[in-house]
């Protein structure tokens, strides 16, 4: 016969780590409880009941009830990217969070913080009654923060990581491939003397892209020096700051590769304050294809990942996973496919 969990007159902020303890089992078990998961064991579903009454522990989203326990609650994790990349991809996944009755929660995370607060702010996730989460770059990149996430049974499903995990569940680009694609789609057209803008060098993504260029560049043996190389940090500033720096030289580029669209936009003001003219006097490409790409002018030629789809499909990965208890330690990592999408910004030379 079993013992019932001792009273410990606590009536609030009893924590999701505090049931599992109490319960003597993992956070992950108790959040499959909460979610009347079928694959818990009868025995310890009544322990976790237990010390969730003995608690008095509620979830803080307690909407979950309203959808007879199937609405599914997905956290987005980000750390300053870019606007533009931030938005297209709460786009896709709102979208599809909409479409089969998900909630999104959307929280700014520092991945530069300490441990102490680290820990802090995953244990709050988890007593929110998180079910999983979509992390972004630069924190998808973060060993340790992943590391605490799945201890804390939030599971993670990454944007862009660093690299291919083998034992997890990834959405992602082949930015190598796409960053050579587009340096030589300018080297068909005549292009030799192209400059290029990096991301920063915390971002996985920006060092392959810088990769690609140079790989393309190699192919073709053509020169690259650091009078063409600027260090970027995805910011329109930061392409405008390079801008200056490459129209000043006495032989300037006839191309840039700005790595990502906020840059290029930069780079294409900073060529116009120089008085030069975009495409006649420089070309100029992009990358992401975020909405920045079509709104100024000229409109810019770049590099389409599909962002929004990649948040789409990062909460149907999630939702596989926690709906069917599919094994979420196999690999499951989806790559897609991108373009060139060009408009106003290339000219042959």
């Amino acid at each position: 016969m079993t013992q019932p969990l001792p009273q410990t007159g606590k009536k609030q902020h009893a924590t999701i780590r505090e049931v599992a303890e109490m319960a003597g089992v993992s956070q992950m078990t108790v959040s499959r409880v909460l979610n009347r998961r079928e694959s818990v064991k009868t025995s310890t579903r009544e322990r976790v009941d237990r010390a969730i009454q003995a608690l008095n522990y509620r979830p803080n989203l307690m909407a979950r009830s309203l959808a007879g326990g199937k609405s599914l609650f997905i956290g987005l994790i980000f750390d300053n990217p870019s606007n533009n990349y931030l938005g297209e991809l709460l786009v896709g996944a709102l979208n599809r969070c909409r479409e089969v009755g998900h909630h999104l929660v959307i929280e700014d995370f520092s991945a530069s913080s300490n441990e102490k607060d680290i820990d802090a702010l995953i244990e709050r996730l988890g007593s929110a009654g998180l079910d999983g989460m979509i992390v972004m770059p630069p924190v998808s990149e973060d060993e340790f923060v992943l590391a605490r996430l799945r201890a804390a049974g939030l599971a993670p499903v990454l944007i862009a990581p660093r690299e291919t995990p083998q034992d997890g569940v990834s959405v992602a680009i082949d930015d190598v491939e796409a960053a050579d694609l587009v340096t030589q789609y300018l080297i068909d057209r005549g292009h030799q003397r192209i400059a290029f803008v990096a991301g920063p060098t915390a971002h996985s993504s920006a060092r392959r892209r810088h990769m690609g260029f140079t790989h393309a560049m190699a192919r073709s043996g053509l020169e690259m020096n650091d009078a063409l190389f600027a260090q970027g940090d995805y910011t329109y500033r930061s392409g405008m700051v390079a801008g200056d720096k490459f129209f000043s030289l006495d032989d300037p580029p006839t191309a840039v590769f700005a790595s990502n669209d906020d840059m290029a936009a930069g780079v294409i003001a900073a060529a116009q304050r120089c008085g030069m003219r975009v495409p006649d006097d420089v070309s100029i490409v992009g990358f992401d294809d975020t909405a920045i790409a079509s709104a100024m002018w000229p409109q810019l030629t770049t590099v389409r990942q599909p962002i929004a789809e990649m948040g789409y499909q990062a909460v149907d990965l999630l939702a596989k996973f926690l709906g069917t208890g599919e094994d979420r330690n196999a690999e499951h990592n989806i790559v897609l496919d991108v373009s060139i999408v060009e408009r106003g910004t290339v000219r042959r030379r």
